[in-house]
């Protein structure tokens, strides 16, 4: 039983952490391989509403969940790796609204519209790969 719950967790947060580095490819050109911890811990975290809470919560409270989760993963991961670490991955501090370089709004409002997809592909991993609950949604 362990062991499935495991393979399940490696697979998803794989899942995760390939798709957020080609989201860092595609919008930057280049990534870093802490970048795939980051989406892998992002992708779970976004899983595991449907986990914590009913189905019946609207998607666009999960969406918003979901982004304010992920800013805060983003802020202590780069706390870590760019402030600690000096690795110097990502610095935001050109951009308006953010928080010591690490975070900015504009990539919260673009992860709540992104979350929609992490949500929804999770969901559909979850159902089709581990016999968990079909997924369905509410809007409002």
């Amino acid at each position: 039983m362990k062991i499935k719950l495991i393979t399940k967790y490696l697979f998803l947060f794989s899942v995760g952490g390939l798709i957020y580095c080609g989201l860092e490819l595609f919008w930057r050109g280049h990534t870093h391989w802490t970048m795939f911890i980051v989406g892998g811990l992002c992708f779970i975290f976004c899983g595991s509403i449907n986990e914590l809470f009913s189905w019946d919560m609207p998607v666009w409270i999960q969406m918003l969940i979901c982004s304010v989760g992920i800013t805060i993963i983003e802020f202590i991961s780069g706390v870590i790796i760019n402030i600690i670490f000096q690795l110097n991955v990502w610095d935001y501090s050109n951009l308006p609204f953010n928080i010591m370089g690490q975070v900015c709004l504009l990539f919260s409002f673009l992860w709540f519209l992104l979350s929609l997809v992490a949500i929804w592909l999770d969901d559909w991993l979850r159902y089709l790969y581990f016999d968990e609950e079909k997924p369905h949604y509410r809007w409002w």
